[in-house]
């Protein structure tokens, strides 16, 4: 089963220079216990926004606890601890086929290549309007897909927007 793990504002903003929109605790934890224990397929910009070093510089780390694939056509990346897939259409196909549940990750060329593909989404719907995004997340067509849970979280001292975490499953 292929799903779509992705935290959107409300015009689908995700981010803007290859980070996100916002600093949000409560969605960071969601992600963290949603994908634990999965694997996860990303892209490289993705990939490359991962981790930090001590003068706060992304590094590319692998996600813990999590089966990583980077999606890339560079022939040259190779960081450790990830697989490498050169057809993110062929690697989507190989899921899909098992029971597994496999999370796309981002970023937003990804989630373009992969929605039509997709079973499940889980979005955190962030309650802010995010004008300088340049990534967004794409249309999610209600004739298309169905929500089937909605849990709120007001904003509070760590989380400065309202968040709803949501799932969409595909219609028939």
């Amino acid at each position: 089963m292929i799903s779509i793990i992705s935290a959107i504002g409300k015009n689908n903003e995700i981010g803007r220079n290859n980070w996100l929109l916002w600093d949000l605790p409560a969605d960071m934890k969601h992600f963290r216990e949603t994908t634990k224990g999965k694997t996860v397929i990303m892209g490289q910009k993705t990939f490359e926004s991962l981790g930090r070093s001590p003068t706060g510089e992304p590094i590319g780390k692998p996600l813990p606890n999590r089966r990583n694939i980077v999606a890339t056509l560079d022939k040259s990346f190779n960081p450790s601890g990830v697989e490498i897939s050169s057809d993110i259409h062929k690697t989507i196909k190989e899921f899909k086929q098992n029971s597994e549940e496999v999370f796309v990750i981002g970023g937003a060329q990804i989630y373009a290549l992969t929605i039509a593909d997709a079973d499940k989404l889980y979005i955190t719907h962030v309650d802010g309007v995010f004008p300088d995004a340049d990534a967004f997340f794409p249309k999610i067509d209600p004739q298309i897909w169905k929500k089937i849970k909605s849990e709120k979280h007001e904003k509070d001292s760590k989380n400065q927007y309202d968040l709803e975490f949501a799932e969409y499953v595909r219609k028939n």
